[in-house]
């Protein structure tokens, strides 16, 4: 009898306990989990994006398109990418824009509506917005959700992601894909593909991999309570 009592109070304070991680935001994963750490990146590849001189959303603009690249290379540890973000020229509203990477290559046309959706290899979807704290929980494609949208003009980035890979072998792979920046409705204004521009002969020859990420900080401290209550619901069952 007391079996039966107490393991549903206990498995329904142990969902809650995961879903509220962050006060009152939930977070949203993918269907096949978290984004994983890519590993062993190869080292001296770099990408480059670079924004073609006529904007897609309105290639009679006067002003001309928003002008800038973005350039990709692995972190020297081969864990995750580099991104170095340089963009000038935006429209005079619409934002803050938004830029992310996208599952498939710019056309010869330049149909920025052809480079289909996020890279989403985790299969989240972007109805729920990313979650910067938990950027694990991300598209991986969404940069400017994981690391700040355009407000500014000039715009001029750099961080790290853990959760790109600059080699074929994974489905975070961007190098035969492209950048697409959006207006804060989520049109698109303009976008580029990802070319090699260069290898180093000191580049690692080891095969990317992923590995899930470790939950640290706010996190970890979110987790704990969790795995209190995976450990009563153990007790319970011996009951």
């Amino acid at each position: 009898m007391l079996t039966s009592t107490i393991i549903p109070v206990i498995l329904t304070a142990l969902v809650s306990g995961v879903v509220a991680q962050n006060g009152t935001d939930v977070l949203t994963t993918g269907q096949l989990g978290n984004a994983t750490v890519v590993e062993n990146n190869p080292l001296g590849q770099t990408y480059i994006a670079t924004l073609p001189a006529t904007s897609f959303f309105n290639p009679n603009d006067p002003l001309g398109n928003i002008r800038g690249s973005v350039s990709a290379v692995a972190n020297p540890n081969g864990i995750g990418v580099q991104f170095q973000i340089s963009f000038s020229n935006f429209p005079t509203s619409g934002g803050p824009f938004t830029y992310h990477l996208h599952d498939a290559p710019v056309p010869a046309d330049g149909n920025c509506t052809k480079t289909l959706a996020h890279l989403d290899p985790f299969i989240r979807g972007e109805v729920t917005p990313c979650n910067s704290s938990f950027p694990q929980t991300c598209q991986v494609g969404d940069l400017s959700g994981k690391h700040g949208k355009i407000s500014v003009d000039p715009f001029v980035a750099s961080y790290s992601d853990d959760f790109v890979a600059t080699a074929p072998g994974l489905g975070s792979f961007f190098g035969n894909r492209s950048l697409t920046i959006h207006f804060g409705n989520k049109t698109r204004i303009t976008c580029a593909n990802f070319t090699l521009q260069g290898t180093s002969t000191a580049g690692s020859n080891s095969t990317p991999t992923g590995s899930p990420i470790q939950y640290t900080g706010l996190a970890a401290k979110s987790a704990a309570p969790a795995l209190s209550l995976v450990g009563l619901a153990a007790l319970a069952l011996a009951l």
